[in-house]
């Protein structure tokens, strides 16, 4: 991998995690277009996810410190309870991730008409919420596990993460504010899980990564940790104002030329 596949992969892991086009999906057709191998960047990978979580702290650092004092008063409050739905909402993803690793390691192989079918899916999911009513309601427990469930399910590459959760939240009637900060926190400690498990997977096999140089690794880390600032913030200003209609027909087009690619 050398400098510029570097800052084009990182830049597409910044903007697709928070966006809901889906990041797995859009680096599975990334490494397919620039033929990079899931072997060849192990510790890449561990070093954008790394970006993308510290910009998720950077962006809710006063909810997420919020969230941690809710956990340490233990007193039935807002905080408590708002941080309690949190830990609630990571328990599917953490359950599949763990018992079903090497199953979902399987759909990982650039398989591009596969990722693009899941990008319809997500372009369909997404088309939902224009027709959710715009209403008010609070996150309760049980919402948040069908949140947690949409989150679960996005493992998937091509099924978008940010965008299954949200449009889940919106679809169940919540505040397109709090639908979007729960989407974005909840996803947190699943990063850096993902992270964890590809550090493992390094310690097992450094000689995997051994060619990656430390420049592709920093710029690597900086283009995804300013893309992931961007597109965090911004899309808390996109769903505010409706917006996610257009993102879905961007995954209806990128699904459909895949599709297309893939059969050619």
């Amino acid at each position: 991998m050398n400098v510029i596949e570097a800052i084009i992969l990182g830049i597409v892991q910044g903007l697709t995690e928070f966006l809901p086009v889906s990041s797995s999906g859009h680096i599975e057709l990334g490494k397919a277009i620039l033929n990079i191998h899931s072997a060849d960047n192990l510790l890449f990978s561990i070093v954008v996810h790394g970006a993308t979580a510290l910009s998720t702290i950077i962006v809710f650092r006063k909810e997420i410190i919020d969230i941690f004092k809710g956990l340490l008063q233990f007193k039935n409050n807002d905080s408590f309870n708002y941080a309690m739905k949190i830990v609630i909402s990571m328990i599917p993803v953490g359950i599949i991730g763990v018992l079903f690793e090497e199953k979902i390691e399987t759909l990982f192989t650039g398989n591009v008409i596969f990722v693009g079918s899941m990008l319809i899916f997500t372009g369909l999911l997404l088309t939902l919420t224009f027709y959710s009513k715009n209403t008010t309601k609070e996150i309760t427990y049980g919402k948040a596990i069908i949140i947690g469930l949409a989150q679960a399910v996005a493992i998937i590459p091509g099924i978008s993460r940010s965008g299954s959760t949200i449009s889940t939240a919106l679809i169940l009637g919540i505040d397109k504010e709090k639908a979007t900060k729960f989407s974005f926190i909840m996803v947190l400690l699943p990063i850096i899980g993902a992270m964890l498990l590809k550090i493992k997977d390094h310690i097992e096999a450094p000689h995997i990564s051994s060619g990656i140089g430390t420049s592709v690794l920093i710029i690597g880390f900086i283009a995804a940790f300013i893309s992931g600032l961007i597109a965090c913030t911004w899309m808390i200003k996109i769903v505010k104002k409706g917006k996610l209609i257009y993102f879905a027909y961007y995954c209806f087009v990128v699904g459909l030329i895949s599709i297309i690619v893939g059969l050619i």
